[in-house]
């Protein structure tokens, strides 16, 4: 997504390490379960190079966020305690999760149950 996103005013990660909170640069405040990012992580490992190499991450529900490192200021790159932290997570695309979070969950959900997998 090539849309600049001004950053966000504060990041907060819940006490249990389960939630991301994003302020926004003016209005509004977002919640993204670390179960949520982790599966939905803009890494290649996970999106692929193209729409039929991405990869539906299963078993993930306990997921926590271990560490959150900013990337110039543009990004965060999240680190997970299942040692994942290769997704840049850009202002852009945490504001295009924000805009399709119930869109983007269910059909995750709905790739769950078409493979068989688990939460």
């Amino acid at each position: 997504m090539s849309q600049t996103v001004a950053p966000p005013r504060e990041i907060r990660v819940s006490k249990d390490r389960a939630v991301l909170t994003v302020v926004g640069p003016q209005e509004g405040e977002h919640s993204f379960s670390a179960e949520m990012l982790r599966v939905l992580s803009p890494s290649a490992e996970v999106q692929g190079h193209s729409p039929e190499q991405r990869v539906t991450v299963g078993g993930k529900r306990n997921v926590k966020i271990a560490d959150v490192r900013p990337v110039g200021n543009y990004a965060i790159r999240i680190v997970f305690d299942d040692h994942h932290d290769s997704g840049l997570y850009s202002w852009a695309y945490l504001a295009q999760l924000a805009s399709e979070h119930e869109t983007r969950w269910q059909s995750y959900l709905d790739e769950l149950t078409q493979k068989g997998l688990s939460r």
